[in-house]
């Protein structure tokens, strides 16, 4: 009997260079909101986190209630706005669609464990032709966002895999938290939002640099 083997992705950051246009339109939503825009190095932090919650780390603490979902609405129409643009620039990462390619080919089953929603991820989808690789995807609307283990435990159930047979791959130190909340193996990826030093303190259990390095991990992993 063959046994399945579940590849579960993070998607900005991961899959997709977002680094800029998440950072473009954040700004953008703080400004229309009267406040500061906050540095990358603070917005990247909060990535994969739900539009909420990350809102709220980056808003100031007396923000209130109010005030704070007309910033998400800001960030939301900010998005919307800068991909109808000429200038919209939101490219897959070198190495990712080979990859994904690969893996369907040799009978991985693949999931999607992201902060969008789902508007954003089908708005991605849209844009990348990448939907059809995944077996099933699991978004912050869903249910709890990450780094509660939820997604990734409903991506195995939804696929009849187990945490042995299973593992998580994301940019984030929340991706690295919600995967070894979930008993799944961990692969930080170093070319997103998080640093490499982050994801190995977070508890990632490897983190790689580039493509051919994570390629070797997961035949690695399905030879097991």
């Amino acid at each position: 009997m063959t046994q399945l083997h579940l590849a579960i992705w993070d998607v900005d950051g991961t899959l997709v260079d977002s680094r800029r246009v998440i950072q473009a339109c954040m700004e953008t939503a703080f400004r229309k909101s009267g406040l500061p825009p906050p540095e990358y190095d603070q917005t990247r932090q909060i990535v994969g986190l739900g539009l909420h919650e990350g809102c709220a780390i980056l808003a100031p603490p007396d923000i209130g209630p109010a005030r704070l979902d007309a910033l998400v609405e800001a960030y939301k129409n900010a998005f919307i706005a800068h991909r109808a643009s000429t200038e919209f620039h939101e490219p897959l990462y070198e190495g990712a669609l080979e990859t994904l390619e690969r893996l369907r080919g040799d009978g991985w089953l693949m999931a999607v464990a992201t902060g969008k929603s789902h508007r954003g991820l089908a708005a991605l989808f849209a844009t990348h032709p990448l939907k059809h690789f995944f077996d099933t995807v699991w978004c912050a609307d869903d249910g709890p966002g990450k780094p509660h283990p939820f997604m990734v435990e409903q991506a195995m159930r939804a696929l009849g895999c187990d945490p042995v047979r299973s593992l998580m791959i994301g940019d984030a130190v929340h991706d690295m938290a919600m995967g070894r909340s979930a008993g799944v193996r961990s692969l930080g990826v170093s070319w997103g939002f998080g640093e490499a030093a982050e994801l190995a303190g977070a508890g990632a259990d490897e983190v790689h640099h580039d493509f051919a390095s994570l390629n070797a991990s997961l035949d690695t992993f399905r030879q097991r």
